[in-house]
């Protein structure tokens, strides 16, 4: 993180903060589609995010840590945005970090549609710690941190995310069964 373009932030300049978005907004952008699993809502979060950073990175006492701090704004919009929209609806988009690079491509939409599925299952808390610790391979300490919640709360909720992901995805693959491939994808 440029600490400069920070404090120039900081002190108004427009071009700084500019700068500031163009550098962190696929970062953000994923973080928010991770824990929204919708495209659209997660760019409005994103967007309203950015709006968030520019009101308030005045009071921002650490320019050092503004990439936590930014998390934290992002992940707040994100439950606003959720609260909002209380329906399910999962993205079918794909985003192009979420490409599968297997031969299986089959057995990877299937897999996917079943991890979508799974996190149905999950609160909103369990899906940002689970994004936030394997998304963007952040420490359970950096999770606490950026989340302003005790060490305890984040093993908990990426504990009790995690045993609920896979009971839901276990269950989901019994009641489905085996994928049968039509004949006209085998020619």
């Amino acid at each position: 993180m440029d600490l400069e373009l920070v404090m120039g932030a900081q002190q108004g300049d427009t071009a700084a903060f500019e700068s500031l978005m163009v550098a962190n907004h696929h970062r953000l952008f994923l973080v928010a589609h991770g824990i929204l699993r919708d495209s659209h809502l997660a760019e409005d979060a994103t967007q309203q995010a950015f709006l968030d950073i520019w009101r308030d990175i005045r009071r921002l006492r650490e320019p050092s840590k503004f990439e936590a701090w930014s998390y934290r704004l992002l992940v707040r919009v994100c439950y606003a945005e959720a609260k909002r929209k209380p329906t399910w609806t999962p993205d079918s988009e794909m985003l192009p970090d979420e490409e599968p690079v297997a031969s299986d491509a089959l057995g990877i939409v299937v897999d996917r549609d079943r991890l979508e599925r799974g996190f149905q299952h999950l609160s909103l808390d369990q899906r940002t710690v689970i994004v936030l610790h394997h998304l963007l391979d952040m420490t359970l300490e950096k999770v606490a941190e950026t989340l302003e919640v005790p060490l305890g709360t984040v093993h908990s909720r990426l504990s009790r995310g995690m045993e609920a992901l896979r009971a839901a995805m276990e269950a989901d693959a019994t009641s489905s069964g085996p994928v049968s491939v039509p004949q006209e994808v085998v020619r």
